[in-house]
């Protein structure tokens, strides 16, 4: 079976504040797409909901637009930017760099299944 879905319509909108997650549920493939505005940062605007010190999340990344800096738990820190591909496992903070909006697809389900999403 073909399934074909569109970012335009989203299965399901998480909003937080300084952002929002669009989520898209397809047979084997959960795919999010992340729009952070300037000054969003993880421990700040998802921390709260998520209820944990940092994101838990494992993203399977490409940054469409904007600049994010990513520090992992055992303090090692990176920049991504547009075009680049990442990956970045549970145990981290992240935030926008700049003052331009950061925008990125996220492949392989954590953003999709769990991000953003209240524990209480």
């Amino acid at each position: 079976m073909i399934e074909v879905k569109t970012i335009d319509k989203p299965d399901e909108r998480r909003d937080f504040p300084r952002g929002h997650l669009n989520a898209l549920h397809l047979t084997g493939l959960d795919f999010a797409v992340g729009v952070f505005e300037p000054g969003w940062r993880w421990s700040e605007s998802v921390g709260p909901l998520a209820g944990t010190e940092s994101c838990e999340v494992h993203h399977n990344g490409f940054v469409v637009q904007g600049r994010m800096r990513i520090r992992m738990n055992d303090g090692a820190e990176t920049e991504v930017g547009p075009g680049d591909v990442f990956v970045c496992p549970a145990g981290h903070d992240a935030w926008v760099v700049g003052s331009e909006q950061v925008v990125v697809y996220d492949f392989a389900g954590g953003m999709a299944r769990d991000y953003a999403k209240s524990t209480g």
